[in-house]
């Protein structure tokens, strides 16, 4: 039975942590969409901060951070928006770090068209190819760059259907609206395996390694949340997400 002092100790426990409990905004990469829910999740359970979460274009994000927008963490797609606003002085140079390194696949909805190797793309059995917008979207220009290095750029092009993110080019490829797509590996795969479709994960000499940095935002700097996020991010618990989605640290 609890006495009436050890009640009061964990009551005034309780109220403490409640009381250093924080937010912070967070603008995500698509890509990083579903093991950052899972991640977020578990981090308000562990620290009782809480993360709200926003998800979309890695370029769109930095728009919006040097415009006002109320950020306090980036999770980018790339390692190059983050240096970009550190070097600008919208965010702290000493919390940037890569939480992740992304994995390309060319992936269908379709089982068995994809084939291991990547042949289909020499096929000429599809009409429509997913893309996302490499001008802003590093698996865009991930795509771009493997397509190249393959030789074969110029036969697909054509076929291109663009998305303004990797989130809309997965969408493109999932409602087969086009046959194939090359989307981000975590999109795909869960706890190791690509749960449905068929997909060719692309060689990492194919294209530059996907280098995805965080970042603490100034207008956070001093916010709890945000710096516990990062370190969170960092622990074995978030490492173990990470990797279940197909991403290397």
């Amino acid at each position: 039975m609890i006495g009436k002092a050890s009640c009061a100790i964990v009551l005034a426990a309780w109220a403490i942590g409640v009381a250093g409990a924080a937010e912070v905004d967070v603008a995500v990469a698509a890509n990083f969409t579903a093991p950052m829910n899972a991640i977020a999740a578990e981090f308000e359970k562990h620290t009782g901060h809480k993360a709200r979460l926003a998800f979309g274009a890695t370029g769109r994000f930095y728009a919006q951070i040097k415009n006002g927008a109320p950020f306090g963490v980036l999770l980018s797609a790339d390692d190059e928006t983050p240096a970009r606003l550190v070097q600008e002085g919208f965010a702290e140079p000493s919390s940037r770090f890569t939480y992740a390194i992304g994995s390309l696949v060319l992936w269908s909805a379709r089982p068995g068209f994809v084939d291991a190797k990547g042949a289909v793309l020499r096929s000429g059995t599809f009409n429509k190819l997913a893309i996302a917008n490499p001008k802003t979207a590093p698996y865009g220009r991930a795509a771009i760059e493997t397509l190249t290095k393959l030789g074969a750029l110029a036969a697909v092009e054509p076929k291109f259907v663009q998305g303004e993110n990797i989130a809309q080019a997965f969408q493109f490829a999932s409602t087969g609206n086009a046959e194939l797509g090359f989307v981000a590996l975590s999109q795909v795969m869960k706890d190791g395996r690509i749960v449905e479709g068929s997909g060719w994960i692309v060689p990492a000499d194919l294209h530059e390694p996907i280098r995805q940095d965080a970042v603490v935002l100034t207008s956070a700097k001093g916010n709890p949340a945000a710096v516990a996020l990062l370190e969170y991010l960092k622990s074995d618990k978030a490492k173990q997400v990470i990797r279940s989605f197909g991403y290397t640290r």
